[in-house]
């Protein structure tokens, strides 16, 4: 299974101000250091003239709270060396994580999500991308597992770090972003994919995350799912290889239940993997060319598709199996 990608998010402030509080922090604590060792110049001995200026507390201050320690400038009563045990000693290790922290963020931690995104980029391949992963998105996920897809090579793509925590939770790779963006796309290497499912919530974002996913990746099967019987035909001209409309379905659905009472239940249960009963599509075997498709024992047949179009169990065509036929058939579960 390969190892779930770092998310990855903007972070509400900018670069600039996120370290321009850190120095204002660290700042902060000098003054403080300083205050308290000028209010207190009468416990530090100066070993070279025995006098204590404000340019020697700073000196002082700024090697204490580095440990540096020459020596020269050195506390002598006891609320002096209190002073710099309880509080100085404090503020130094605050100080050094301060920098650690602010190394972390812009340095060591990006420079780690880069490499472990490359890892992972290496061993990407025939994985299926789902981009948006709301309602419909986690349902399709759940159902490709249940299906037997590995988790692990199905890759989650959403704006929403929530989202993409359930995702994560689920084993996916999940990657935060706009999938309509090309770079984004070229990260979950879509190129190399085998399929892509897209569920933005929006028709528009849907149907240009389809026309930026055709033009990075000409042969590869999109699926969309569009909520507006209007933006069926903008899908498909998008480069949609499937177009799913849940409202046409339901609306499939509740005509049937006006004929019988279990129709519904019966279309539901061939459309999960869950139900006792499972709409399947797989290609002609070798066995099988030049056999009729009731001839199939694997499952009822119930249609073909040779070269694109589509011909029922009926037809003249379902009469001799070819090679490159696609066969549509029940099977049991």
């Amino acid at each position: 299974m390969l190892p779930p990608a770092t998310l990855k998010r903007k972070s509400s402030l900018p670069v600039w101000v996120s370290i321009a509080w850190r120095v204002l922090a660290v700042l902060g604590l000098l003054s403080l250091a300083v205050g308290v060792h000028w209010i207190e110049r009468d416990g530090l001995k100066d070993t070279a003239d025995g006098h204590v200026s404000f340019l020697d507390i700073l000196y002082f201050t700024s090697i204490s709270v580095t440990t540096t320690g020459y020596g020269d400038i050195v506390p002598v009563s006891n609320s002096a060396r209190m002073f710099d045990a309880f509080v100085v000693t404090p503020i130094r290790v605050f100080v050094v994580l301060l920098f650690l922290g602010t190394a972390y963020n812009f340095v060591l931690k990006r420079t780690w999500d880069k490499w472990r995104m490359a890892v992972i980029q290496r061993t990407l391949s025939g994985h299926i991308i789902v981009a948006g992963y709301g309602t419909t998105g986690s349902e399709t996920v759940d159902e490709l597992i249940a299906r037997g897809t590995d988790p692990g090579h199905i890759v989650v793509i959403d704006t929403s770090e929530s989202n993409l925590a359930g995702a994560k939770a689920c084993g996916c790779i999940v990657l935060q972003g706009d999938a309509t963006r090309d770079q984004i796309l070229k990260d979950v290497r879509i190129e190399s994919a085998e399929s892509l499912i897209v569920c933005a919530g929006r028709d528009d974002t849907s149907i240009l995350i389809t026309l930026t996913a055709r033009h990075l990746a000409p042969a590869i099967p999109i699926s969309v799912i569009v909520r507006n019987e209007d933006n069926e035909l903008p899908a498909r001209a998008a480069g949609a290889t499937t177009v799913v409309n849940p409202v046409s379905f339901a609306g499939l659905l509740l005509a049937s239940s006006c004929q019988g009472p279990h129709l519904s239940e019966y279309l539901m249960d061939l459309a999960s993997f869950h139900g006792e009963v499972e709409l399947s599509e797989r290609p002609v075997r070798g066995e099988e060319v030049g056999k009729p498709l009731a001839a199939i024992q694997t499952g009822l047949g119930l249609r073909i598709y040779r070269n694109g179009v589509a011909h029922g169990h009926k037809a003249p065509e379902a009469a001799a199996l070819m090679a490159g036929d696609q066969i549509v058939e029940i099977i049991t579960g």
